[in-house]
């Protein structure tokens, strides 16, 4: 019988390495997984790079994360959106290294890697700094920057719901980069707010299918 329901956040996290590539989905605050990633804390990996769209919030999820200093290096597209304060201070003391990427290009990147593809082709950021070191073609007259897929060991993901075959889905925004990150990492972890029985998701409307999720976990969500 499958079942990839765990009981604890902190098994749902357990055996994270150190220097692990995590995928952390969320679109600003909506869909971020922050219990997951507050269970990363308290479970100690450290040295981690962290694909996201942005910097974290607050004080809270991503933003704890890297004043634990567990964060070496982030990958997003917005490092300081409004509230990012942890960042600021952090890449301002040479204490964390971004890389910095369009929105779009995170997006594509994560889907060529979740599609098993070698990279894609883009017009985006040629001739600008976000080019620089990679290979460049042209195409019909035009210029276009190789982008690699973006793979991660671990994605970090938040659903609205799931069954204990693992199939999830989501509520509206939160969605975000989550199916893709769900598809591009060796191990997915999910925290989902409640869960569901088998067959009540109707196969049309599954957004994740559980064959790539690997352990979730019911987090409430807070009033």
């Amino acid at each position: 019988m499958i079942d990839k329901r765990v009981a604890t956040l902190a098994e749902a996290v357990a055996g994270i390495k150190d220097g692990s590539t995590l995928l952390v989905g969320g679109f600003g605050s909506a869909g971020a997984p922050t219990e997951l990633i507050h269970a990363v804390i308290d479970q100690g990996a450290r040295d981690l790079v962290v694909v996201s769209n942005n910097a974290g919030v607050g004080t809270e999820g991503l933003a704890a994360l890297m004043a634990a200093r567990r964060v070496r290096r982030i990958v997003c597209s917005y490092p300081r959106s409004g509230g990012s304060v942890v960042f600021d201070e952090l890449y301002a003391k040479g204490e964390i290294e971004l890389e910095l990427l369009p929105q779009g290009t995170i997006s594509e990147r994560l889907r060529c890697a979740a599609a098993g593809l070698g990279g894609y082709y883009s017009p985006v950021g040629v001739g600008t700094k976000l080019a620089e070191g990679k290979e460049l073609r042209e195409i019909d007259g035009r210029t276009y920057v190789l982008e690699m897929p973006l793979r991660g060991d671990v994605a970090l993901i938040n659903a609205h719901r799931a069954d204990r075959w693992g199939n999830l889905i989501y509520r509206l925004s939160s969605r975000n980069f989550a199916p893709d990150m769900a598809m591009a990492a060796d191990l997915t972890i999910v925290q989902a707010e409640g869960f569901v029985e088998l067959g009540d998701f109707d196969p049309d409307n599954i957004h994740t299918p559980g064959i790539f999720v690997d352990r979730v976990v019911k987090v409430e969500k807070k009033a």
